[in-house]
């Protein structure tokens, strides 16, 4: 009788509304006056049936007219399932009845399905409705704001082309969609987002390694967000104050997310994707690499001169050059002798520093290859459509690449990497090329005997010429030509039509494919270590990789322009739920100069993610190269290591919350305009603010500055910001950082390692605000072990009391003392008293600020600190 009365009120045409605690008794909104005209000729679909289920709604779609095949062919009958996840999660999924389109399996990617609640408690709620234009389509409200509807607009769901568009605000506040280099917001009105993973030098705004297809909007001071779940090569474009979704296959299975803050949008969409992994406190040190080492003793030299310039250097990395011939799992006995490789990581350790080397997923077709043949016999290699392995061309010559769907594979890429790291046992792991790249096009090896190997070095060898383009084949150029450069999708990377172990073909999981390596790859190391966090980069990701791995943003070049947008870059990854993250700092391609290298290792020295790295035949740019970048590098890294108790703790925030460690202003400040489009500052958590030099030859900056108090990190001289701009004095090897009043800032003193900046005493920095108040926070553990004992301490100041306490925490005992506590804006204290105890600490003023030294106060109790 219920489902009757809806189907009655829907053919009246009113639009029918579920969720939302603003709902009437009924679950009826009030009608849609008008609806814009169709903008396609497709006939759109009707509802067919709708039934209420628990905690959601379902129904059938049924096409509405004649089918319009517009890039593939129109499937008549739909199902659309309504799901309230949780109160702020919508779950929207609109699929084939028949259920042969691909979607992406539970057991791939694990989805947080949520506990489900009822609709009048959601903060969202789902109408759809119906026209004689358009058809089907739907609504996802917020209140009395409608954050997706595709009104106007048909949805089209073929076997290889989805449309789903939805209305925006003109000139909207886009963020997210990628991988892609471009500036933070996204142009509302002109961008096309391609998702299709590709081994590409960071060309500006094209589709380059990873696929992440959740945006966030921010709409008059609030956020909020949707999450598209699907692997399929799509264009997701922003034109005519709308964003279009063009899929080539699988279903529409979106997700919507209240916010209303932009960490509250990310906390949403990580806890459905999976949350950041835990990162060990190592990993937060300033690393080196370069492709184009030519020895084992060269790189010894490198490590040795970062100590003698007094550089910080956490970790050494190296790129293919220690393998033997390009391959995997293999040392190269002259310049990279195993035994050689050893000593190099005891002396290392001994240093309290730490190695990783790099790993790629093509393996050798060679019949002789141990990794290749004990793959070989456990068959798990991707496979032609006749059934022969796959070979594409890789650094070590014709290649098969790893199927991560094959039954064996765990088994064989465990035991290869076991072997490995027997002999080698390195600090974390480093996977690249796993989008996957290929140099050719198609089965280039394919009828090669596996035992017919090109003279070295291979990659001199120019590719086999393209083979004609296959038009007929519809999996090879898809009806609808996504945005992706190539001639063919298959170019550069696996055949489109390879098949995997399970049938399932290239096409369908091609975006899939570093994800999945990833996720072996992270298994074999906690089994590996069971108990110690792994370390592991990959170039390709997906959504829910930052719950595996980290990133750093690839093959970027050694320009100004590259520099400014590393830090969008980094951003970006932040919304995609990835916060370890950074960008090759002086660029990897191109030779960097030494005013450039001096502004980037500035900035970089505040990614998370910090490591300097350029490619072979580049000019050396180690940071001690250049005195210049060398005394800029020691000034900007030792703020860094001061701040590492801080990263350390917002970096906890992302493993909780998915909250992100670099943040835009807008994040903070969604409510001033001026900063909607600023990526030429970053703030560190909400309380660091740091504004770089982006330009070649400026000696000066001009930082915008929110209302409020901010104080300058090196000279504590206040600035009271205006919601505008303030030119800042920037000298070449001088990075401006700035600490918002009203934040508590835990600090130790740096070092050259973090190891032994962990044992220093703890500094915290009160900078108050305009109501004399501030907070904040100290999380700790070992930094090593996944099940750590731990402690949160609570700061916060008022009424010229510190009062330090702890918010939660075990038996973990911190061993050093707080000992210095700078409170800014605060001058003329005379005493301090701890407990009540008046202090013997040395009490000093600096700018209108109080320093005092000498102090002996527990972190583990409870304390109350009063200034006089």
């Amino acid at each position: 009788m219920l489902l009757a009365y809806f189907w009655a009120v829907f053919l009246a045409a009113p639009a029918f509304s579920v969720g939302g605690a603003d709902m009437n008794s009924t679950g009826i909104s009030e009608p849609v006056c008008s609806r814009s005209p169709s903008i396609t000729h497709c006939p759109g679909y009707r509802v067919a049936h709708f039934a209420r289920v628990k905690h959601g709604f379902d129904a059938t779609l049924d096409l509405a007219g004649s089918p319009c095949n517009v890039y593939g062919k129109d499937i008549h009958h739909l199902i659309l399932s309504i799901r309230f996840d949780t109160k702020d999660r919508l779950h929207v999924h609109i699929k084939d009845a028949d259920g042969r389109q691909y979607q992406i399996p539970h057991s791939v990617i694990p989805l947080d399905m949520g506990s489900g609640v009822g609709e009048s408690a959601s903060n969202l709620r789902f109408s759809y409705f119906h026209d004689q234009s358009a058809g089907f389509g739907f609504e996802v409200h917020r209140g009395s704001d409608v954050i997706f509807d595709t009104t106007g607009h048909p949805l089209i769901f073929e076997d290889q082309y989805i449309e789903v568009t939805s209305n925006l605000p003109t000139n909207a506040n886009i963020y997210g969609i990628g991988e892609s280099p471009d500036y933070f917001r996204r142009d509302p009105n002109n961008s096309t987002k391609t998702l299709w993973n590709r081994d590409a030098a960071d060309p500006f705004r094209e589709n380059v390694y990873g696929s992440h297809s959740v945006y966030m909007e921010l709409r008059q001071g609030k956020f909020h967000g949707a999450y598209l779940h699907n692997s399929h090569g799509m264009d997701i474009v922003l034109a005519n104050s709308t964003i279009q979704y063009r899929i080539l296959g699988g279903t529409a299975d979106f997700y919507f997310f209240a916010g209303s803050s932009a960490l509250a949008v990310i906390d949403q969409y990580t806890e459905l994707v999976g949350r950041p992994n835990r990162i060990p406190y190592w990993s937060l040190g300033f690393h080196n690499c370069r492709y184009g080492y030519k020895s084992v003793y060269e790189v010894n030299e490198v490590i040795a001169n970062y100590s003698k310039a007094n550089i910080p250097l956490e970790v050494a990395w190296t790129d293919i050059d220690y393998m033997d011939k390009t391959r995997d799992f293999t040392f190269d006995p002259a310049n990279f002798p195993i035994e050689e490789m050893q000593k190099q990581l005891q002396t290392l350790h001994s240093n309290n520093q730490r190695m990783v080397l790099m790993t790629d997923p093509a393996i050798q077709h060679n019949a002789s290859y141990g990794p290749y043949s004990r793959g070989h016999d456990l068959d798990v290699f991707i496979k032609n459509e006749d059934g022969s392995e796959f070979v594409g061309q890789v650094w070590p010559g014709y290649t098969v690449f790893p199927d991560w769907f094959a039954p064996n594979i765990d088994k064989w890429w465990h035991k290869e990497l076991g072997d490995f790291f027997d002999k080698l046992p390195m600090d974390g792991m480093w996977i690249d090329m796993n989008e996957a790249s290929s140099f050719c096009t198609g089965s280039c090896g394919t009828g090669k005997p596996a035992d017919e190997i090109p003279a070295y070095p291979w990659t001199v060898d120019s590719s086999p010429p393209h083979r004609d383009i296959n038009t007929t084949n519809l999996f090879l150029v898809p009806p609808y030509a996504i945005h992706n450069p190539f001639a063919e999708i298959s170019d550069k990377t696996i055949e489109t039509t390879a098949v995997h172990s399970n049938g399932i073909i290239e096409y369908h999981v091609h975006n899939l494919y570093g994800y999945m390596e990833s996720r072996t790859t992270r298994d074999f190391l906690l089994q590996y270590r069971p108990n110690v966090r792994p370390f592991l980069l990959s170039r390709s990701t997906f959504s829910g990789s930052g719950a595996l791995v980290n990133h750093w943003t690839g093959d970027n070049a050694a320009t100004w322009e590259d520099l400014h947008i590393s830090i969008a870059s980094v951003l970006d990854f932040g919304i995609f739920g990835i916060p370890m993250v950074g960008a090759d700092i002086c660029g990897f391609n191109g030779n960097t100069t030494e005013e450039l290298c001096a502004r980037w290792i500035e900035i970089g020295a505040f990614y998370p993610f910090s490591r300097d790295h350029n490619a072979i035949d580049m000019i050396p740019q180690e940071l001690y190269q250049w005195e210049t970048v060398a005394e800029a590098s020691r000034r900007a890294l030792a703020v860094r290591y001061r701040l590492l108790p801080y990263f350390y703790t917002m970096y906890q925030h992302s493993v909780e919350m998915g909250w992100p460690v670099a943040r835009p202003l807008v994040f903070k400040f969604p409510e001033i305009l001026a900063v909607v489009d600023n990526d030429r500052q970053m703030l560190v958590g909400d309380d660091i603010l740091v504004s770089p030099v982006l330009v070649k030859g400026a000696t000066t900056v001009d930082a915008f500055f929110p209302r409020g108090r901010w104080y300058d990190w090196y000279s504590y001289k206040e600035i009271v910001g205006a919601n505008s701009n303030v030119t800042l004095d920037a000298p070449l090897e001088h990075i401006n950082v700035h600490i918002r009043g009203g934040a508590i800032i835990p600090l130790q003193q740096p070092s050259m390692t973090t190891a032994a900046s962990r044992k220093s005493d703890y500094t915290l920095l009160v900078a108050v605000d305009l109501h004399g108040t501030a907070s904040g926070e100290l999380y700790i553990d070992d930094g090593d072990t996944l099940d750590s004992a731990h402690k949160w301490v609570q700061f916060d100041y008022a009424d010229q009391t510190l009062h330090v306490d702890h918010r939660s925490g075990g038996t973990f005992v911190i061993e050093q003392k707080l000992s210095q506590i700078v409170v800014l804006g605060v001058p003329d204290v005379e005493m301090v008293f701890v407990n009540g105890v008046p202090t013997k600490g040395d009490i000093s003023t600096n700018n209108g600020s109080t320093v005092i030294c000498n102090l002996d106060i527990n972190l583990n109790n409870p304390t109350l600190v009063r200034f006089l």
